[in-house]
């Protein structure tokens, strides 16, 4: 059963409007992506590629490295630059916590035990073991 869209709303295929907002590098893309169950529409997970997009829709990316909050302002017509695929949504994503900053000497210093052992550690370590010259003497 179709869902009867009121006229003047303008509805697209949600891998279209990923494509055209340049959230992916191809429409194909875009349907593995929606596949792999990482879209979710107003707090609903979406694993169909023509799920219809309409204006006010929040769409909840799960992108490699960051999550986006996005809501839909228009629907695409071209792949076009970034500038216009900017003016496809907004971007409601909350700022990203920013990482304390080290200073190189705070970056110099490690825990006892993490990494790499220091030169005196491996000679301290090596005392432990058995000399490899005493074959059993």
């Amino acid at each position: 059963m179709t869902e009867q869209v009121p006229p003047g709303v303008a509805r697209q295929r949600l891998d279209k409007w990923l494509f055209f907002a340049r959230m992916v590098k191809s429409r194909s893309l875009a349907q593995a992506f929606i596949h792999s169950n990482n879209v979710r529409v107003n707090g609903v997970l979406v694993s169909q590629p023509s799920f219809q997009l309409k204006a006010g829709d929040r769409i909840n990316l799960s992108l490699d490295r960051r999550d986006l909050v996005l809501q839909v302002k228009a629907a695409g017509e071209r792949r076009g630059p970034y500038e216009e695929a900017r003016l496809l949504y907004d971007d409601l994503t909350p700022p990203a916590e920013e990482a304390k900053k080290l200073t190189a000497f705070e970056q110099a210093l490690r825990q006892p035990g993490a990494g790499r052992p220091t030169k005196r550690e491996r000679r301290l370590t090596d005392r432990l073991l058995p000399d490899p010259g005493d074959e059993g003497h």
